[in-house]
């Protein structure tokens, strides 16, 4: 299997001063063509740390993907490293130094002096397209290892990845399918819990089941070759039986993704209104484009969190949100009092609403942590009453004590 790495540089990147949103999406989109990446490194500005770094790697990888330091300033050191690597010399690339000076003339600027560095390359190097930048990428053999260098800015990044390193891959290499990568979001169940069931089903040949925790929701993850498949999808048959009613969703769309398909096939629209959430559900769904008509904000004093013989008031306050924003639907989250909230739901057909407590283990985390569960439970609620299934659920996390 072709052996592809990632070379992250930057002192802004190495010390977690940005979060390096290149090398995750490099990672799933490789995974998508069928290469998957075997690892990734991060290496600070500093000229013998990356050239340590680009011959250690070019011993053992196939392909590196270099990403950052090709820009004009002094701390740039990506393309000194090359050379310095490979033993090979600079050369100001003509054709390059032309595209960068009438990029700047097209925006009525004077290219700065410190731009003609961008047009410098390795000698034996061959130039790659930036369609969107002025930093010129190239590829450089050195050892065992073809190494692409990108620009670390993610919009160059990834058009100069999707069109022209991975075609040059596919012309060079003879890669294999994409991998089947079967997923589940479930939620209310521990990692250790579902793993106790989970771990002892008999998998085929190179097939590996694996989770991903992420407050609130615990991810499953069914991985294997393509021509598995059939073997796969009946695993994956028992996979949803012990996670139950823990399930969410499956795929990659997550719930306000979903939303934002079912509401507009429905004609519907949604309404919303927020205590305890404090905009979280809005920013989710409006994200994601589902059809929101209006959103509102309300203080603690408001309404709260509705006593369990009141929420037949919540649901009454869901109604006269949708009617105010011109809305199908509304949706209201209450405060949070203790540890138990309530939501509301009204549909053109019915009304719903719900306290729920959250469990002991849910109380001691932090409060957006706790918001993020809240926001959750009010969003599933509504995806149930769009696919026709119960509105009301019991989730291990949480404690359904009383329903409209």
């Amino acid at each position: 299997m072709l052996r592809v790495e990632m070379l992250c540089t930057g002192d802004e990147v190495l010390h977690g001063q940005i979060v390096d949103t290149n090398a995750v999406w490099l990672a799933n989109y490789l995974f998508e063509q069928g290469m998957p990446m075997s690892s990734r490194m991060t290496v600070g500005d500093n000229l013998s740390a990356l050239v340590a770094a680009m011959t250690e790697l070019s011993l053992r990888a196939d392909v590196l993907i270099v990403n950052g330091g090709l820009g004009p300033t002094s701390d740039d050191l990506s393309v000194l490293a090359a050379v310095t690597a490979a033993g090979d010399e600079l050369v100001e690339h003509a054709e390059w130094l032309e595209k960068m000076t009438a990029y700047f003339a097209e925006r009525g600027r004077e290219m700065a002096p410190s731009n003609r560095k961008q047009a410098l390359i390795p000698a034996s190097a061959e130039l790659i397209d930036n369609p969107v930048g002025t930093a010129c990428g190239f590829a450089l053999q050195l050892n065992r290892c073809l190494l692409f260098f990108t620009p670390g800015v993610p919009s160059e990044f990834k058009v100069m990845v999707e069109r022209e390193i991975v075609p040059r891959l596919r012309e060079r290499f003879d890669l294999p399918d994409p991998p089947l990568c079967l997923r589940m979001t479930t939620f209310g169940r521990g990692e250790s819990d579902l793993a106790n069931e989970l771990d002892g089903l008999p998998l085929p040949e190179d097939v590996v089941l694996g989770y991903r925790s992420s407050m609130p929701i615990i991810e499953l993850k069914l991985t294997g070759p393509a021509h598995e498949r059939e073997a796969m999808e009946q695993v994956w048959q028992q996979i949803r039986a012990v996670a139950g009613d823990s399930q969410l969703y499956e795929g990659t769309d997550d719930i306000p993704a979903c939303l934002a398909q079912l509401l507009p096939q429905r004609g519907l629209t949604l309404a919303l209104a927020e205590q305890y959430t404090a905009g979280m559900v809005t920013w989710q769904c409006r994200s994601a484009g589902v059809p929101v008509t209006g959103g509102e904000w309300w203080p603690a004093d408001k309404v709260g969190a509705a006593p369990l013989a009141d929420l037949s008031a919540l649901a009454q306050q869901a109604a006269q949100l949708a009617q105010r924003h011109g809305a199908s639907l509304g949706l209201v989250v209450g405060e949070l009092t203790q540890d138990h909230f309530s939501v509301a739901l009204h549909t053109p057909a019915q009304d719903f609403a719900q306290t729920i407590v959250l469990r002991n283990n849910l109380v001691r985390h932090p409060l957006r942590a706790r918001q993020e569960v809240v926001a959750l439970m009010a969003l599933t609620m509504l995806q149930r009453w769009l696919q026709g299934r119960a509105v009301y659920a019991e989730y291990g996390w949480v404690h359904l004590v009383a329903t409209l």
